[in-house]
């Protein structure tokens, strides 16, 4: 199955393209670390699928987004911080907090004051009614979590957080760019 113009993509499923893609890479462009692509190819399709379907099924329909709702979980579970930190925490930039911190503020979820430390800091915090709004969002957002896991065991999923806390808390072997 090849996907050079002949016509057979369209036969390609995800499995199908990632054997694919590693045959040509390995016997047409000499690239060696298949494994390594298969891995990074799933890791990213599986977080793709699982972002989308919890935006889609609980996120959207409540009107937020799967960033606002990043953004107003770690400031509900951490509580006031400041904006930098809930960067760090959501793992977006600065100015995607800053963006999306005034939607937030202007629908009453969010609280937005000058920080203690510097007149440019902004303390995030959530209002009354933005602690109810993630009570009642993360039962759903749960619940849709339980679904999706529910088809490892216990000690499978154990196992899958602990291959990814490696993968993740290895990565200053190489120069890894990122926000974090």
């Amino acid at each position: 199955m090849t996907a050079d113009g002949d016509g057979r993509a369209a036969d390609l499923d995800f499995w199908s393209f990632v054997e694919l893609a590693n045959s040509r890479l390995a016997g047409e462009f000499g690239f060696r670390h298949q494994l390594a692509t298969e891995v990074l190819l799933t890791l990213n399709r599986a977080s793709n699928i699982v972002t989308y379907d919890l935006e889609s099924s609980v996120h959207r329909p409540r009107g937020r987004s799967w960033s606002g709702f990043r953004l107003l979980f770690v400031t509900w579970l951490a509580g006031p911080m400041e904006a930098k930190k809930a960067a760090e925490l959501t793992g977006m930039s600065r100015a995607a907090v800053s963006n999306l911190t005034k939607t937030l503020v202007a629908d009453g979820l969010l609280d937005r004051a000058p920080g203690a430390h510097d007149g440019r800091s902004v303390l995030l915090s959530l209002t009354d009614e933005g602690r109810r709004e993630m009570v009642e969002t993360f039962r759903r957002h749960n619940e849709r979590e339980y679904e999706w896991t529910s088809v490892l065991t216990e000690a499978e999923q154990r196992i899958l957080v602990m291959l990814l806390d490696k993968l993740i808390t290895n990565r200053d072997q190489f120069d890894v760019r990122g926000r974090n």
